[in-house]
């Protein structure tokens, strides 16, 4: 009986140890543990509390319940599985924050990347239809941010019609829609018109998802090729 309070009492003071040890590593606070054992080292976190983060506190979200937490991990996890743990430290990814009605300057978005810091904040309440494929997105801002050499958005642009032009900014268009179109002109979403690193980010999550259409243009073509060449100058066991 001793034994056991012993062991109950290391973990007790382990864990909110181990979190403040993370605090100090990417600067968010709130957070608890919720898995560190994971096959690929991908550490998981949640909000126990709601946080605000970013040089102007203009990041937001709130904590989840844990039947959500428990039912939305399951699908983050067997998604995330898909790297492994050589190609997560190349990509500089090891964070998983898990919380709710995720906002960035009081726009919703299903994820937040910082390849600096290591980390990638999820929006476990998402939208369900999209969600999973969503996840491969934001991990690509992650690979993307970590190898803009590789993935040269010039060039990238040079694919499209020349009369096309990206937006500046993803939110400053309102081509938002995420439905993967039937028929493609070069791209796959609407959303894919946004900007470059959208587009890239679109054609990767649909390759890793495994739901690209039937039938596939030219220009969306070379774009797909662009892609999985890039995953293999990082690392040539890459599978999509």
């Amino acid at each position: 009986m001793k034994l056991l309070k012993l062991i109950l009492l290391y973990l007790f003071l382990i864990y909110p140890t181990q979190a403040d040890t993370i605090y100090e590593l990417i600067k968010i606070p709130n957070l608890e543990i919720y898995n560190l054992k994971t096959e690929n080292k991908l550490r998981y976190l949640n909000a126990k509390q709601a946080f605000t983060i970013g040089i102007d506190n203009n990041i937001n979200c709130f904590k989840s319940s844990k039947q959500d937490l428990d039912r939305k991990y399951k699908v983050i996890e067997k998604n995330l599985n898909r790297y492994s743990l050589n190609f997560l430290k190349k990509i500089n990814l090891k964070y998983i924050v898990m919380c709710e009605d995720l906002s960035i300057s009081g726009i919703n978005t299903a994820g937040i990347p910082d390849n600096v810091m290591k980390t990638l904040i999820v929006d476990i309440k998402f939208n369900d239809r999209y969600f999973e494929r969503v996840l491969h997105h934001e991990v690509f801002h992650i690979i993307n941010d970590s190898f803009k050499d590789i993935f040269d958005e010039q060039i990238w642009s040079s694919f499209n019609p020349k009369e096309f032009n990206y937006a500046e900014c993803s939110t400053c268009t309102k081509k938002i829609g995420l439905e993967t179109y039937s028929v493609t002109t070069g791209f796959i979403t609407e959303y894919s018109q946004s900007t470059a690193s959208e587009d890239m980010a679109e054609v990767f999550s649909h390759l890793m998802y495994g739901n690209l259409p039937e039938t596939i243009d030219p220009i969306l073509q070379k774009k797909i090729e662009f892609i999985k060449k890039g995953l293999l100058k990082i690392d040539e066991n890459f599978i999509l």
